[in-house]
């Protein structure tokens, strides 16, 4: 019976092409976008997963309270790491980590720049990463150690076997090799080539002679709590642990709590101290557009294929009239609709598989087709059930239904009502995908928005680099140089890069300070020549004189506002029990974020070398000769690493990659979804051609005309995307409104978009019934007439 069943549903599928086709073509294709979006959102939620223990995985921050406003922060003080271990007992690891910076690794002539960590002695017994040779509870105990992936081995080693081996660190201590670990994950939150133990000469970990608080916050911490252990348990004991030191305002006003790891990824968003969102909702955004996508595809594949029902109603009659049961019918369509997805799945598998590369590229995924996984394969054929039943059920129960004296004598009518649900079908599957076009304009138009607006400082031609200590010790001598042989125009040294403020501070006294109020802002120390390098400029006051003035203070537009100082120029302020004399105020300029407003920061000038060097190229000398130049010098004083650089317009253009990925995204599966929709649209066109034959036949021997003929036939396609656009406008104003709110800088949505969208979708939808309107309208109305 079944071997019966599937054979007649091959050859109703083999004789109707053009539209099975058609079918198989929309429901691949949405098919196909569904499954590379739950590919990538499946990752998003696996971020950090693999670890073995990571559910008692936790990250340590602060909540500064700062008048009402709660701020957080990831930094975090060496004397609370040791307090953590020392008065918490529920807490069974504790390791402190520098933030993964770069530094430079060298094995004879091999010589490579790279990030890693300068982490505490347990952080391989809490970060479970495998280990290919080595011990966790060992591997970082000797100071003078490195662990290496077995990626950076092999770059350092060769072939030969790393282990015990030794590498140049920073050209200033050789360590051994006491580890190699497998590879990090892409899907991993915590991301490095190496790691060193925190033990090594590093002024994060040496602070105790220096006046060890829990207000000198330069490092993270993680914590692992112990198997059983809730982190309600954990949570009241060290909300006010820092609050012990009487002294410090930082300190008094910083309540710790614990991040789990499970919610690095998609939980970057915090407000009043909880992390709300971020990541996540881009995330949902994607589901939502998936879905969308594959229930425009599904109402395609039900369009068609109930349009069609009259041609098959007089099958149903005679297979009623000879026997068949209703039932026997409906696992007929059933079955015809299972066929038709199965072949679908099996192209959307192919489309996925030649579309990964270009979606990873774009993404800046690794995600991969989980063919030996039979976890996919059973969810994989549980969809392909779940959407032929939903595809199909209409169709099967609609079709089922007709009763077989009426169809056999031809005196079935359908009417119009039989067209309503069909049409509802085609609004539903219009006004999803005008939603996707108005939502692909407006990102784009909040994009260039916050491209368009000015930054505050000049980016064009500025370069930087990390410092390390071979740069550090040959400063003066490889800026003389540069400038010299004018290639730059100028340099100097900040401890934050020019798109970027990686410190705060607190403000403990001011002119107009409130009983009880606290300040934290920006901090950048710099070294002469800043705002002249980055091309800042002086709203008040004046520049810094040069490295020796150390006592003088500048600040940004921004935290004058919020320290609210009338007549700055020569007013004191005290951080810590350091007092500044305000010099200067500089015009607000986009460090952190071109969507918000302008951090507020304080600049302080000092003659050491600060973390990053800057340097601006002269106007006269090519980018490409300039960098040649460059890389000989910065090669000649510093051997031991190759020379790195980046550039202040790129890195400030990074700052859009998130929302332009988000714009191309939506983009082409907005263009994707109009693609499908078409498809069916399309098929519709041509049924309706096809059902009225004789009437454009008659039509045209009185005398109609080819574009009356057009319009007869396109004018209900028409209104019913009319009618989409009327639907699509408020509900995607209603949630691109709630998105855009996020945003302190956004554009405010005018009727245009709406418009424009309205117009392109009937432009479309014009140019998709055209050619079989016209084909139907210039036919011969002799064959018309003489068609049954």
């Amino acid at each position: 019976m079944f071997k019966n069943f599937l054979k007649t549903a091959w050859r109703n599928i083999a004789a109707t092409v053009g539209y099975s086709t058609l079918n198989i073509a929309g429901l691949s294709t949405g098919m196909a976008i569904a499954l590379l979006i739950g590919l990538w959102v499946y990752d998003q939620y696996s971020y950090d997963r693999f670890l073995p223990g990571y559910e008692n995985l936790y990250r340590v921050q602060r909540n500064f309270d700062s008048n009402g406003d709660t701020l957080t922060f990831r930094t975090a003080s060496v004397k609370l790491a040791r307090a953590l271990r020392s008065e918490i007992p529920e807490i069974e690891y504790v390791a402190e980590s520098d933030w993964m910076d770069s530094h430079g690794l060298m094995v004879a002539d091999k010589k490579f720049y790279l990030n890693g960590g300068q982490v505490g002695t347990d952080f391989l017994k809490m970060f479970q990463f495998p280990l290919i040779e080595g011990n966790a509870g060992s591997v970082l105990k000797d100071p003078n150690s490195i662990v290496l992936t077995e990626s950076t081995a092999k770059s350092l080693f060769g072939k030969e076997d790393a282990m015990n081996k030794t590498v140049r660190f920073d050209n200033t201590t050789d360590l051994k090799v006491t580890g190699i670990l497998k590879d990090i994950p892409s899907n991993s939150s915590v991301s490095f080539n190496y790691l060193v133990p925190s033990t090594y000469a590093n002024v994060y970990y040496n602070q105790v002679d220096a006046g060890e608080s829990f207000g000198n916050n330069n490092l993270q911490i993680f914590v692992k709590i112990k198997p059983g252990i809730s982190y309600a348990q954990v949570a009241p004991k060290i909300r006010k642990i820092t609050h012990s030191e009487k002294g410090s305002t930082n300190a008094m006003n910083s309540y710790i709590t614990l991040q789990s790891i499970q919610r690095w990824h998609l939980y970057s968003h915090y407000v009043n101290g909880k992390d709300t969102a971020g990541f996540l909702e881009y995330v949902k955004m994607f589901t939502i557009i998936g879905l969308l996508v594959l229930i425009i595809a599904c109402i395609n594949f039900v369009n068609l294929t109930t349009a069609r029902s009259e041609k098959r109603a007089k099958e149903v009659g005679v297979r009623k009239a000879i026997g068949s049961r209703r039932k026997d019918l409906v696992i007929q369509f059933l079955l015809e609709s299972f066929l038709l997805t199965v072949i679908a799945a099996v192209f959307s598998l192919v489309l996925v598989a030649l579309s990964l590369n270009p979606f990873n590229a774009l993404t800046g995924s690794k995600i991969i087709l989980p063919l030996s996984n039979i976890f996919f394969w059973v969810l994989l054929l549980a969809s392909v059930a779940f959407i032929s039943l939903i595809a199909g059920s209409k169709p099967a129960f609609y079709l089922s239904s007709f009763n077989p004296v009426t169809v056999l004598k031809g005196t079935m009518h359908t009417g119009r009502s039989a067209s309503w649900p069909r049409k509802i079908l085609v609004v539903t599957q219009f006004t999803c995908s005008i939603a996707l076009i108005i939502s692909t304009v407006i990102i784009y138009q909040q994009i260039q928005h916050a491209k368009d607006r000015p930054s505050g400082y000049d980016l064009s031609r500025l370069m930087s680099t990390d410092m390390n200590n071979d740069l550090t010790k040959n400063f003066t001598a490889i800026k003389n140089e540069l400038i010299q042989k004018g290639i730059v125009e100028s340099v100097t040294t900040a401890t934050s890069s020019a798109t970027d403020v990686s410190w705060h501070t607190d403000i403990d006294q001011w002119p107009g300070k409130n009983a009880g109020e606290t300040v934290e802002m920006g901090l950048i120390v710099v070294s002469e020549d800043y705002f002249k390098t980055v091309g800042m400029k002086m709203n008040e006051g004046r520049n810094f004189t040069g490295a020796a003035d150390s006592n003088s203070v500048i600040f940004n537009e921004a935290a004058i506002k919020r320290l609210r100082i009338k007549n700055p120029i020569g007013q004191a302020i005290l951080r810590g029990d350091r007092k500044f004399i305000i010099a200067g105020v500089v015009k607000d300029a986009l460090m952190i974020s071109p969507f918000t407003a302008a951090d507020p920061t304080m600049f302080y000038c000092t003659p050491e070398v600060q973390g990053n060097m800057m340097y601006r190229l002269n106007a006269t000398i090519k980018t490409q000769d300039a960098i040649a130049q460059l890389s000989q010098i910065f090669n000649r004083y510093n051997p031991s690493s190759p020379y790195i650089y980046s550039f202040a317009d790129a890195d400030y253009a990074a700052k859009f990659n998130l929302e332009v990925l988000i714009g191309k995204l939506s983009g082409l599966f907005a263009a994707l979804a109009i693609f499908i929709s078409c498809l069916g649209l399309f098929g519709l066109a041509a049924y309706v051609a096809e059902q009225r034959t004789k009437e454009i036949g008659i039509r045209k021997v009185l005398g109609a005309s080819v574009a009356q003929m057009w319009m007869l036939l396109s004018k209900d396609f028409i209104l019913l995307v009319l009618i989409s656009c009327v639907i699509a406008s408020p509900l995607a104003h209603y949630f691109l409104n709630d998105w855009l709110q996020k945003y302190e800088y956004r554009i405010s949505v005018g009727p245009l978009v709406f418009l424009s969208a309205a117009l392109t979708a009937i432009v479309i939808t014009i140019f998709t019934i055209s050619f079989q309107a016209i084909k139907a309208a210039v036919a011969n109305p002799v064959k018309s007439l003489r068609t049954e």
